[in-house]
């Protein structure tokens, strides 16, 4: 059995018996993926560097002896500047540990092999794997393995861990390393050991030269012609924008449907399996009706809602896979750094908030590889504005309730576009306040269409944690909601005299300006501690099945208060968690108040000119 977490770096006590390794590399060399590969486990896997910034563990056994593999952050130097480097180096200096694993890019090893001198100079038992060895020969680069291990003294093994060619080897050479080391090694103070740039770039050159030839004359291969069009300064853009739009596109094309029968299967099993058991609740009087209507009414229809829009989330993952893993996410860096940088920010912002589409909280935490304190501070006011999976839920049900299939996806695409404007909005106000100079490094990766597999995986983790990790706050939000609606229990549900008829009506002298009605604004309230409570939370207000909803919510609102609503729900504050998120690393309150007020202001500030613009032009 595999088990995986985050941990933290200044926990540096392992348990008796167990060995430890540790996994280290530079961004962007797959390390993760040879994780995932050797412990089962789930570490998030992107061609972005710095995607990895926890530490993640996962508890194997190799040969029957049970072992602790720690994934470190990707890091370019132990020299470095970075907070993931200063991680990793206080990981090194103070934890026990048995055996590095280094992975390195076969293709980039002129410029990735110092990081494996620098471990050696730690003296510190060691394996490297050439990771992408299937690579190498398209980009002219022959290795001699081999010699690289007599220069390094440590076994080197060339793999690949996306195809697993090699792996075999790459896990014995590992396995007979571990078994070899009975005490664990503590590296202590790391400056002292590290040799000089000059000693680092002599035996680089020596290295290289003994181990590793290059092709003078590479054939232009599948990468560079595709970098030709995809990266050209004119069309580079409007085709990173199209292919965006055509995957919105194929989301609704196929997600729709799919989400439609699951809301079908949804309410199939509750018609024959649960409310045959639960009517009988009725039975014992007004309190068992009371029940039998929050089992049924509040809770199932609630969490059904969102559960209905899984298949919608794992397309939409699916697609960020192939874009992050085939190397065009990091590219889009590129094609948006001279726009971000007038801006005040760089391409690995933009990038960020692209990460944020799936979740606003990591994308911020993914921060931590910015050196800059500024950027990184600047770039957390922008990444609430992404789009989140849990608002997509939202306005997948809104704009297929209120707009027609052709209709439905232009108007989502526009969202995100006011996502992308608001952003650009906010850097433009607050770049004088957060002022940076860090240039923007970045190397691209070749090109890699993501393995059927890898996509499948994905996707169904991120399905499943969204399904599972919201599960808390949507199971909380739909029973609060259920009984704002259903007290006092003297007076109609969902009238005005209940509690959320009341808190619908005090909100009416700010949000009626917006086109938002009270049952809408209970749900923004609620919405507030997760966009995810936002979809149920409308499921039971207007007390109807989800298969129903989008029909309800229809006769009473027209697509003008439909927009405003998505508007307001796309700029207002953030979840709870990402509220969180944003206090741990900006490590001020203040910082974390200013955000949420710019938020709402933003939101009510936009909302208010669409929707009255609308109204004006009698729309």
């Amino acid at each position: 059995m595999t088990h995986c977490n985050t941990c933290n770096p200044s926990d540096n006590q392992i348990v008796e018996g167990v060995k430890q390794i540790a996994v280290l590399g530079m961004p962007n060399t797959g390390k993760s993926t040879f994780f995932n590969r050797l412990t089962g486990a789930s570490a998030s896997v992107g061609n972005w560097p710095g995607i990895t910034v926890d530490l993640m563990k996962a508890n194997i056994k190799i040969s029957g002896q049970e072992t602790q593999v720690v994934d470190l952050p990707g890091i370019y130097d132990l020299r470095g500047f970075s907070e993931d480097e200063e991680v990793v180096r206080k990981f090194l200096a103070t934890t026990p540990i048995h055996l590095i694993v280094i992975i390195l890019n076969s293709v980039q090893l002129d410029r990735q092999i110092s990081l494996a001198l620098q471990i050696k100079s730690l003296q510190v038992p060691a394996v490297l794997l050439l990771n992408m060895a299937d690579e190498a020969p398209a980009f002219g680069v022959e290795i001699d393995h081999k010699k690289i291990s007599e220069h390094l003294k440590m076994s080197v093994v060339p793999f690949s861990a996306k195809f697993g060619q090699g792996y075999g080897e790459a896990y014995k050479t590992i396995r007979d390393e571990l078994a070899k080391q009975n005490q664990s090694v503590t590296v202590g103070n790391i400056e002292d050991k590290l040799p000089n740039e000059v000693e680092i770039v002599a035996e680089i050159e020596n290295l290289l030269q003994d181990a590793v030839s290059t092709c003078g004359d590479i054939e232009e291969n599948l990468t560079t012609r595709l970098d030709n069009i995809l990266l050209h300064s004119v069309l580079g853009l409007p085709l990173f924008f199209g292919a965006m739009y055509l995957m919105f596109q194929f989301i609704y094309a196929l997600g729709i449907p799919m989400q439609d029968k699951l809301a079908e299967v949804l309410t199939w099993f509750k018609n024959t399996a649960i409310e045959p058991i639960l009517i009988r609740l009725i039975d014992f009087g007004t309190w068992g009706k009371f029940f039998h209507d929050f089992l049924i009414d509040g809770l199932y229809e609630g969490i059904g809602t969102v559960a209905a829009f899984i298949p919608v989330i794992f397309l939409f993952f699916i697609c960020m896979a192939v874009i992050e893993d085939s190397g065009y996410l990091s590219r889009s860096a590129y094609l948006m750094d001279a726009f971000m940088e007038r801006l005040g920010l760089d391409g690995r912002s933009f990038v960020m908030s692209l990460m944020g589409f799936g979740c606003n909280v990591p994308a911020i935490m993914g921060l931590r590889v910015m050196r800059s304190p500024a950027l990184r501070m600047l770039s957390m006011l922008v990444i609430p504005f992404s789009l989140c999976s849990a608002r997509l839920n939202v306005f997948v049900f809104m704009t297929t309730a209120l707009f027609t299939p052709k209709v439905a996806p232009v108007i989502l695409f526009s969202l995100y576009i006011f996502s992308f404007l608001a952003a650009i909005l906010t850097a433009v106000v607050f770049k004088g306040k957060f002022p940076n100079t860090e240039p923007l490094i970045l190397e691209l990766p070749p090109y890699r269409f993501p393995t059927f597999k890898q996509m499948i995986l994905r996707a169904w983790r991120e399905a499943t944690h969204f399904l599972f990790w919201s599960r808390r706050f949507i199971i909380f939000g739909v029973i609060a909601i259920w009984f704002c609606n259903n007290f006092p229990t003297n007076v109609p549900p969902a009238s005005p005299q209940t509690i959320s008829g009341i808190l619908g009506q005090v909100t009416q002298p700010i949000l009626s300006p917006l086109g938002i009605n009270p049952q809408l604004a209970v749900a923004l309230i609620f919405g507030f501690i997760a966009k995810e409570i936002v979809l149920g939370g409308l499921a039971v207000i207007y007390a109807t099945q989800e298969d129903n909803l989008g029909t309800v919510i229809a006769q009473q609102i027209d697509w003008v208060q439909a927009y405003s609503f998505m508007l307001f729900t796309l700029l207002y504050v953030p979840c709870l968690s990402t509220v969180a998120a944003i206090k741990t690393e900006s490590k001020s309150i203040k910082f974390t108040w200013m955000s949420i007020v710019w938020s709402v202001t933003l939101a009510w500030v936009s909302s208010f000119l669409f929707y009255q613009s609308a109204r004006a032009f009698g729309l």
